[in-house]
């Protein structure tokens, strides 16, 4: 059986043969002025009329004075018909290859083929070429679908393979390129204005993570890779900014997980003179409208549940939905108490536990099974210490969360923006991140020197790309194009490039 190393051997003949022959085999430019897509759907318009198209050739079939050959671009596919007499001769010096330079074509190779459209005896729309241009030649052959490209771990490695075999994981990024548009159109046409904020920062807050750490050489001091876009959006609403967002990647240095990446995309926004109400309200138009953008629907089956989008939400207590199953006050019960709970639940209770965390802990438990459209609200203060005190009871800060399918999809609140307050909670964050909890929020004490110079009262909101995966059907790792993994060379990569010296890898374990 021929393996890589004997197919790529066979094309780097064929590309030497080319360019004994005079051709470039990658030259720079292209003139197409139609894609395949255009042409089939619009053959009435087009038919008999000249155009250029160029792909990925698909399929390559010669009977005597007759050739087809099937290219593919981005839209689809395309046949081009060759016919002997009615080819252009060879023209290295153009490009232009002969009806008898086809055996040095594959299957993987990028063609340019100019003529008129037409349609074959059987009825397919094609191209008759009067001329082919070569516009690359590929040196390894493309799996195709019948191949069976299905291990999960060289799908995600080689996700440029896994695009041509598996058309459906093009799409999905696509589709995941119109959320991003949609979340962006939606925004500039209520008001915001998109401010890209830094991603590299001295104190890095807004999340409970752990964050990644680097270091910048001109300044010879540690930086942080963002966990959240927040502290300087809510310093652009203290600068003067009414309405303002950001959409871009956050780092957070935990473990993988179906809904949790270490990198993802993400947006914030945060609106001035807005309260966590306001914010409610506008998070359902705007759900509704990137939804039915993105997917054009707004009726889900996600993890084997009917969801409604298009319907009225449910607003659930926080508190009260604790109380209700667990039996636990919130806010009057001890460490003891929700340890207690995690274990009888069968949940992990770890050495550095607080109320906090272990009562987050009981509402995950609770959330796992929720259908939704759902809004939490009422979350107790010690949970939430950027989130401003509800007014009519200060044990309960006026945040809201969505909860759909099994999952937490956003989270806004109205804005704290008193510096007392804040400070007094960012030094019981700390006070956490001194016992062990390498999550709490660091104190940033120029945040609160912002606010001091004063905020309006503000509503703000994030929501990462896992609102995308989950509407689409898949785990975070799918829903990337280029999800991170252990980075290692394999056997027939080190044997097919001699003159490289590889570093030793440590296997990756099963995903």
């Amino acid at each position: 059986m021929a393996t890589l190393k004997d197919f790529r051997d066979e094309r780097l003949r064929k590309l030497a043969d080319l360019k004994a022959l005079g051709f470039n085999p990658y030259p720079a430019e292209s003139h197409r002025t139609h894609n395949a897509g255009d042409v089939k759907t619009d053959f009435e318009t087009l038919e008999g009329k000249q155009v250029t198209v160029a792909g990925r050739v698909m399929g390559i079939r010669k009977f005597g004075k007759l050739a087809f050959i099937v290219v593919r671009d981005q839209t689809d596919e395309i046949q081009l018909f060759l016919q002997e007499g009615k080819v252009a001769d060879r023209d290295t010096a153009a490009g232009v290859l002969s009806l008898a330079d086809l055996p040095l074509l594959d299957t993987g190779d990028f063609l340019e083929a100019t003529g008129p459209v037409i349609k074959t005896k059987t009825g397919e729309v094609s191209v008759e070429v009067q001329t082919l241009r070569l516009l690359t030649k590929a040196l390894r052959p493309m799996p195709s679908a019948q191949d069976g490209f299905t291990n999960k771990e060289e799908r995600m490695r080689r996700r440029y393979i896994d695009m041509n075999v598996n058309l459906d994981v093009r799409e999905r990024f696509v589709r995941r390129s119109k959320f991003w548009q949609a979340t962006r159109d939606f925004l500039n046409h209520n008001g915001f204005i998109e401010v890209n904020v830094p991603v590299l920062e001295h104190t890095t807050g807004g999340a409970d993570a752990n964050p990644f750490v680097t270091h910048m050489d001109a300044l010879d001091q540690d930086f942080y890779l963002r966990i959240s876009h927040e502290l300087p959006l809510k310093r652009l609403i203290g600068a003067g900014f009414e309405k303002v967002y950001d959409i871009g990647p956050r780092f957070r240095n935990e473990n993988y997980s179906d809904e949790h990446l270490p990198e993802h995309v993400a947006m914030e926004w945060y609106w001035a003179y807005a309260n966590w109400q306001d914010g409610m309200k506008f998070m359902e138009e705007l759900y509704k409208d990137v939804l039915q953008k993105t997917f054009g629907t707004l009726q889900f089956t996600l993890n084997g549940q009917e969801v409604n989008m298009a319907g009225e939400w449910e607003v659930w207590d926080y508190a009260t939905i604790i109380k209700d199953r667990y039996n636990i006050d919130v806010y009057e019960s001890s460490l003891d108490d929700v340890k207690k709970a995690l274990v009888d639940n069968k949940l992990e209770v770890e050495q550095t536990e607080n109320r906090a965390r272990g009562i987050d802990k009981l509402w995950k438990n609770i959330r796992k099974d929720v259908v939704g459209p759902v809004w939490l609200i009422n979350t107790p203060k010690f949970i939430s210490p950027l989130a401003k005190a509800n007014p009519e009871d200060d044990r309960v800060v006026e945040r809201f969360q969505p909860v759909i399918a099994g999952s937490e999809l956003g989270n806004g609140f109205s804005e704290l923006n008193d510096p007392v307050d804040q400070l007094d909670r960012f030094l019981e964050q700390q006070g956490m991140r001194d016992a062990g909890d390498e999550e709490a929020m660091m104190l940033d004490i120029d945040y609160v020197e912002m606010l001091e110079y004063g905020m309006p009262p503000a509503c703000g909101w994030g929501y990462s790309e896992r609102v995308f995966w989950i509407f689409e059907g898949v785990t975070a790792r799918e829903g990337v194009p280029f999800p991170q993994l252990r980075h290692e060379y394999d056997e027939v990569t080190k044997s097919l490039y001699p003159e490289v010296t590889f570093e030793t890898q440590v296997d990756e374990p099963d995903a």
